[in-house]
């Protein structure tokens, strides 16, 4: 642009000259002149444009130089790095050369000495064989000459030898028998019943008498009135939560509660007494203080059933059977507190095992297992010792422990000397003076009922209640009724008395049919 302007000056005032000097000469000199301008702006220019492009030149190539020394750099870096790992696998292949040469040396070494070993074996079986035929050849020639002077082959004095020794094993066999047999036969009752009356003699329990009824004390009459509230509100509210029929009457300072469940009744009574004490007694009070006696003895069972077996050093039993064990506590029969029975036939099986040199624990965990089908709450309709075997096997116990529950009234065979321990010690507890009450009116007429009931059927000759009550055996005529006959006698029996009798526990029912054949010689 620079140029333009300086070029059209020039041909300006070279064109005013030309005017005045000539329009020939003032041309020539403006084209002149022009060309010399423009030439020197052209080197000027390129002057400039050089210098730039030097400038430019040196800038690349410190970048250039900068990048390369950069990337040199890095890459002696990496090169290091890659020498340090190189140097670290070079040392652990060393150190792992230096492991696989010592084992190799340590394996050579043993090697050599395996084979010494070897060696020196080989050369005392070959000792032991040279010297085994040598003896081999001694006990030939001293059989030749043994049989040479008895006149007997080997196999011939072998089987005189043997005949000679059975005869005499034999007879002292048969002696020693019959002496064993007679001491024993002398001995075994006296040691019997030894061993019962010290069993005991060192066990002592107590012995509660339970019922269906218990009693609530208050301490005035007035109290009778809030516990029955408004049109009887509170008292239906408690008798429908706990299921216990409360009975108000004249009795003074005395509230009865009523129900054949125990732990029902507990808990009406524990409830009784919390709303007594604290005083607000209505219908939602009732309820919140029934759900929580109710917890209250939930935790008072398991804590009863873990006491127990804490007490007689019973481990491993499984968090359900100590449930049960303490639900006992709230269980009676015959008037026997349920759980001070177990207890007590627990520590006599212990004791009579300890005689009898047998497992005492074993005994000790069945005898207090033995009753446990009675707390059991399903299949109720079975006998409660098969009910206790089943919850026994259920919750893992050893198979002597469920045999003795399920054998100890006969409702299975015994398999263990356990079973017949559990059994004794259970009557021995049941029969113990004081441990078991009826009222012996009531008692009579029941075993007279079923006499008479079993008299009752075609056939029947004679009949016997025995063991309290819980078995009745019936004797029927072999002539009159068969075997078949025999067994819908023992069924109809059975279903006649569930349907027309109360009484505790079970009653076994045993039908005899045998014939005789007597003859006298005169």
């Amino acid at each position: 642009m620079v140029l333009l302007e300086l070029t059209t000056t020039s041909i300006i005032i070279y064109a005013v000259i030309g005017v005045l000097v000539g329009a020939g000469i003032g041309v020539l000199l403006a084209t002149t002149i022009m060309r010399k301008a423009l030439t020197r702006k052209s080197h000027q220019l390129l002057e400039e444009a050089k210098e730039k492009g030097e400038v430019i030149k040196k800038d690349k190539i410190l970048q250039a130089k900068e990048k390369f020394l950069q990337m040199k750099s890095d890459y002696e870096k990496e090169t290091n790095e890659k020498k340090r790992e190189l140097q670290k696998v070079e040392t652990r292949v060393q150190q792992q050369q230096q492991q696989v040469n010592q084992r190799n040396e340590e394996l050579n070494r043993k090697a050599n000495e395996l084979n010494k070993q070897q060696q020196t074996l080989t050369t005392q079986q070959e000792n032991l064989t040279k010297r085994q035929a040598e003896l081999d050849k001694i006990h030939e020639e001293q059989k030749k000459m043994l049989e040479s002077i008895s006149g007997l082959t080997v196999s011939e004095a072998k089987e005189q030898l043997k005949e000679a020794v059975k005869d005499e094993a034999r007879a002292e066999a048969m002696i020693l028998a019959k002496e064993i047999v007679e001491e024993a036969k002398m001995s075994a009752n006296q040691d019997a019943k030894k061993i019962v009356l010290e069993t005991i003699q060192r066990t002592a329990s107590e012995h509660a008498i339970e019922n269906t009824v218990s009693v609530f004390n208050i301490e005035n009459d007035e109290i009778k009135g809030r516990i029955i509230g408004r049109e009887g509100r509170n008292i239906r509210a408690l008798e429908s939560l706990t299921g216990v029929e409360i009975i108000i009457d004249d009795s003074p300072d005395a509230i009865l509660l009523s129900g054949f469940d125990p732990i029902r009744r507990e808990i009406a009574r524990l409830s009784l007494q919390k709303l007594v004490t604290d005083g607000r007694i209505h219908p939602a009070r009732i309820e919140e203080v029934v759900k929580k006696v109710e917890k209250q003895v939930e935790q008072e069972i398991i804590e009863t059933g873990k006491r127990t077996v804490i007490d007689l050093g019973i481990h491993n039993l499984a968090p359900e059977l100590i449930k049960m064990i303490g639900r006992m506590k709230y269980r009676s029969s015959y008037g026997q507190n349920l759980l001070q029975h177990s207890i007590e036939t627990a520590k006599l099986c212990a004791t009579m095992a300890a005689e009898l040199g047998l497992n005492t624990k074993v005994a000790k965990r069945a005898g207090l297992l033995h009753d446990i089908g009675k707390v059991a709450d399903n299949e109720e309709e079975l006998p409660h010792a098969i009910l206790g075997m089943k919850t026994a096997e259920k919750y893992k116990e050893k198979a002597e422990v469920c045999n003795a529950i399920g054998a100890h009234h006969d409702e299975i065979e015994m398999e263990s000397l356990i079973a017949p321990i559990v059994q004794v010690c259970d009557a021995i507890s049941g029969a113990r003076p004081g441990a078991r009450r009826e009222v012996v009116e009531a008692y009579i007429q029941r075993l007279n009922k079923l006499e008479k009931m079993a008299l009752s059927y075609p056939g029947v000759v004679k009949t016997y209640a025995i063991q309290a009550g819980r078995e009745l055996r019936v004797i029927v005529g072999a002539d009159k009724v068969s075997d078949q006959e025999a067994d819908s006698i023992a069924y109809d029996l059975s279903r006649q008395i569930q349907t027309e009798m109360t009484y505790p526990g079970q009653i076994k029912i045993t039908v005899i049919r045998e014939t005789r054949a007597v003859q006298f010689a005169k």
